[in-house]
């Protein structure tokens, strides 16, 4: 048998649980460990085939992005842009390292995501999801999802560089 609670041991024992679950959520939100701001991807015109998204990450411990997906895109790859003797040129990238505390920038001249094949046209405005893998020193996962917004911005048409 249960002993009988009055009003007053009933509202501590709620406030205790109370207490209980706020601390978990705190646990919950302390593992989540890679920030992402300033999310966008570049608008696109009727027929583009391609576009890139944009980002800056930080990450609370050492870790890296492992890779992109989208549904506005039948391909989504990490690309690393680079200038060498007056010629840009993009490659994919394997991952991109996020050193603890630090925070990525991931944009056109540099680390970014190229989104492949698109399924239809970005239009500026859009919400395009993203889901971000990042993978810690300690090899585990955490999965990200992003809404980044569309802007129609004067970028360098990735379609004119050497791959």
């Amino acid at each position: 048998m249960y002993p009988a609670l009055n009003k007053t041991a009933i509202a501590q024992r709620a406030k205790r649980i109370l207490i209980g679950l706020s601390l978990l959520g705190l646990a919950g939100q302390a593992a989540a460990q890679t920030q992402v701001d300033d999310a966008w991807v570049r608008a696109t015109v009727a027929g583009q085939q391609a576009t890139g998204a944009f980002m800056t990450l930080t990450a609370s411990d050492d870790s890296k992005l492992l890779s992109v997906e989208s549904p506005v895109a039948k391909i989504v790859q990490i690309h690393q842009s680079s200038m060498h003797n007056d010629v840009m040129s993009m490659r994919p990238a394997d991952f991109v390292a996020l050193p603890a505390g630090k925070a990525v920038a991931l944009d056109p001249h540099g680390y970014h995501v190229m989104l492949i094949d698109l399924v239809a046209q970005v239009k500026e405005g859009d919400k395009v999801p993203l889901t971000l893998v990042v993978e810690n020193a300690k090899g585990e996962k955490e999965s990200i999802k992003v809404e980044a917004q569309a802007r129609a911005l004067n970028m360098p048409d990735h379609s004119k560089m050497q791959h």
